[in-house]
């Protein structure tokens, strides 16, 4: 019935068209080590009732926590949702320089012959990258999806290698491409497969890149010259507060399928929700696991910015003899509520000595949160202020 991982107790059980919520304390794990998660204590829950959907997964991006898990490892077609994955190998191709939004994209006659969601692209016909990925991640058009994958590999099965080829870098292991878009398969083809956890796996990496969420916040938007409106295939960004991403999926064997990210009060989460039977039960159960997440969830915070550690360096040949770094950025603890004070630890790594002159926020080490003995989050330790050369006496001093 389930694979990759043991169900975890659900925080509510849903059924037909009624939610009813179960405060079950969900398991707490860290996803780099997803076969041997760190369980969590949690409130006996009722025995289940039948779920609206097959597979489900909340993470915490930053530290990669999963707080919500049901059957997260079970493979399941994403539809869709495979369109991750090229939304994922354009941002990264625009981060390092080697692909512009204004790079045009010509359809060939082949990215002309998908069907489904279209924009229905003619051959020859040429939309800037920019364009073509508004279609792609708002309108989840095929055409497009097939001239993007065209344009950066030459065709379609050189950029399912790719796909494959960043997905195990990523560390999916649930999840394997045959197709750019996601269709059902024809005869003799293979599904797309992956699951709920490689969803939320390649979510955390897609939220890195501004203009991945500047493309799955948008509503509506005009394409080609505004003769033609695209409108998000996902209801949550207009009806869910600090929604603003990522993707849906649908064929009818596949489900409605949704990965889903918002922010709210400096926190963000991504819930993933695969084959739920209707479209309204997808968005309703992904609003309510984002829901209980941000009730049950935040960021404690650790240390604030500029304040300083607990801990000197010494500074050879400087005109001060040594410094106490501060944090060159809050430091978060991903915790449930209630348990703000369970046991953790703060590790430096700071050299022994630092070598005058200093600048004013130059970063000198790194601090680490640690929980369980292993690190959550990290921040840059910074030098508070400037220290300046020393005297002749005092570096000849200082080098003895």
């Amino acid at each position: 019935m389930e694979s990759g991982g043991r169900r975890t107790a659900p925080w509510f059980i849903p059924y037909t068209l009624t939610i009813a919520l179960v405060l079950a304390g969900p398991a707490l794990g860290l996803a780099a080590h997803r076969h041997a998660p760190e369980r969590g204590r949690h409130l006996k829950a009722p025995p289940a009732l039948p779920q609206p959907y097959v597979a489900a997964c909340v993470m915490e991006p930053r530290s990669g926590q999963v707080i919500y898990d049901l059957n997260m490892h079970k493979p399941w077609p994403p539809a869709s949702m495979t369109k991750m994955m090229l939304m994922l190998i354009v941002a990264e191709k625009l981060h390092d320089g080697s692909l512009k939004l204004d790079d045009q994209v010509t359809a060939s006659a082949n990215a002309t012959r998908m069907g489904g969601s279209q924009v229905y692209l003619k051959e020859g016909e040429t939309f800037s990258l920019d364009d073509m990925m508004k279609a792609i991640v708002v309108h989840s058009a095929n055409d497009a999806s097939v001239a993007v994958a065209e344009y950066l590999a030459g065709s379609t099965g050189a950029f399912v290698v790719m796909m494959n080829r960043r997905a195990a870098q990523l560390g999916m292991r649930d999840t394997h491409y045959y197709s750019v878009h996601g269709l059902p398969p024809a005869r003799g083809q293979q599904p797309d497969i992956t699951s709920a956890y490689d969803s939320a796996l390649l979510a955390r990496e897609l939220i890195k890149y501004p203009d991945v969420l500047r493309w799955s916040s948008i509503d509506t938007t005009g394409f080609r010259h505004g003769t033609f409106q695209l409108r998000n295939t996902n209801h949550l960004i207009r009806s869910y507060a600090g929604c603003d991403g990522l993707k849906t999926g649908f064929y009818d064997r596949a489900g409605f399928n949704v990965t889903a990210t918002a922010k709210r009060n400096g926190l963000r989460l991504i819930a993933v929700v695969l084959g739920s039977p209707r479209k309204s039960e997808n968005f309703e159960t992904a609003a309510t696991l984002l829901s209980q997440g941000f009730l049950n969830y935040y960021n404690y915070p650790v240390a604030r910015r500029g304040q300083p550690i607990a801990r000197s360096v010494a500074v050879r040949g400087g005109a001060a003899s040594q410094i106490v770094p501060v944090w060159g950025e809050d430091l978060r603890l991903f915790t449930r509520r209630g348990e703000e004070n369970r046991s953790f630890t703060l590790a430096f790594d700071l050299p022994a000595r630092l070598n005058a002159p200093l600048a004013a926020g130059q970063q000198v080490g790194i601090g680490e949160l640690m929980v369980a003995g292993r690190p959550v989050a990290r921040a840059p330790l910074l030098a508070p202020a400037a220290v300046a050369r020393g005297s002749l006496w005092s570096r000849l001093a200082s080098a003895l």
